[in-house]
């Protein structure tokens, strides 16, 4: 049997029996990076703390994985073209209760408002503010999870609807594989839930990908602190120094300076400036005139490791 032989038959194989989270450390670190980028992007909307984490990530049918929630949560289905299927992002009461008293100004000196019926069938509809909290937070959520997914490959999740009955939240066959990552998300005294549902299909083709870990740094970037950090790099004052020529001297030399004397110095005007800033050389200048004052144009960029051999070869 040859190599691509055995490569198809592993993968039906891993098609029949769900994708195994273990093999693909890449995609417990994409929820990583969602709660991470969730919890930045909901602390600019509201001045108390949230805080998202990954409660945990499991290969599970879709049918299982919506009948968990029943008809008490608020899911919004997103199309993503690049894969030629459709995701989930689901939240519970208790998540939009919360998310709303953050975002609407509580500070939470008043303890959380809890809806507890006595019977499952007293929970009262979803108010159309409570609603449109929800779409916004799963719209969020699939921002983040775009960016979360960059490394690993490029995908992009359109809205499509909010569903409030898991029933008609349908993105693939009930019998079908998927991967389910429960999140939890803490503010105000108050708790509640999150979830996402990937269809198994969507993630075949990039399953090498996500069995790869990438090296270098896989946090969420914040595009508008980056573009602050650049802000305040660029306003930043420093000092240079140019240097036509050193010479050593003693300390008797020193003392023995006179008011008026002329110290002879090699360098020509064709001789090389040295740029410096905190005692480094960043820069070899040509020295030069222009309406009266000194001028350097910069030649070329320091090397200190050329430096350091050239010190050497002259001893």
């Amino acid at each position: 049997m040859t190599a691509a032989a055995q490569a198809i038959r592993e993968d039906k194989l891993l098609d029949s029996t769900g994708i195994s989270i273990d093999r693909l450390p890449m995609l417990r670190m994409v929820f990583d990076r969602l709660a991470t980028g969730c919890a930045d992007a909901a602390r600019q909307m509201s001045t108390s703390p949230t805080y998202f984490s990954v409660g945990g990530v499991q290969s599970q049918r879709i049918g299982d994985a919506l009948d968990a929630y029943g008809d008490n949560t608020l899911a919004g289905i997103f199309h993503a073209p690049e894969w030629d299927a459709r995701i989930l992002i689901g939240v519970d009461r208790d998540f939009v209760f919360t998310m709303s008293e953050m975002l609407f100004g509580a500070d939470g000196s008043e303890p959380a408002f809890k809806h507890e019926p006595s019977f499952p069938e007293d929970e009262r509809p979803y108010t159309n503010i409570e609603i449109q909290v929800a779409q916004a937070m799963c719209e969020l959520a699939a921002k983040n999870l775009q960016s979360a997914f960059a490394p690993v490959c490029d995908v992009t999740f359109t809205f499509e609807r909010m569903e409030t009955r898991m029933y008609f939240a349908t993105i693939g066959s009930r019998n079908n594989l998927a991967v389910k990552a429960h999140m939890l998300v803490q503010g105000l005294d108050s708790s509640g839930q999150m979830f996402i549902v990937i269809p198994q299909t969507a993630l075949n083709p990039i399953r090498q990908n996500l069995a790869r870990v990438l090296s270098g740094n896989t946090s969420a970037r914040d595009p508008r602190w980056s573009k602050q950090i650049k802000t305040e790099v660029h306003k930043t004052e420093v000092k240079l120094r140019a240097i036509l020529e050193e010479r050593p001297m003693t300390l008797g030399d020193i003392c023995n300076l006179k008011i008026g004397q002329v110290i002879e110095l090699q360098a020509s005007p064709r001789s090389q400036v040295q740029l410096q800033c905190n005692d480094e050389t960043v820069f070899w200048c040509q020295l030069g005139q222009r309406d009266g004052s000194y001028v350097l144009r910069v030649q070329d960029s320091a090397s200190h490791e050329q430096e350091f051999f050239d010190d050497l070869l002259s001893r």
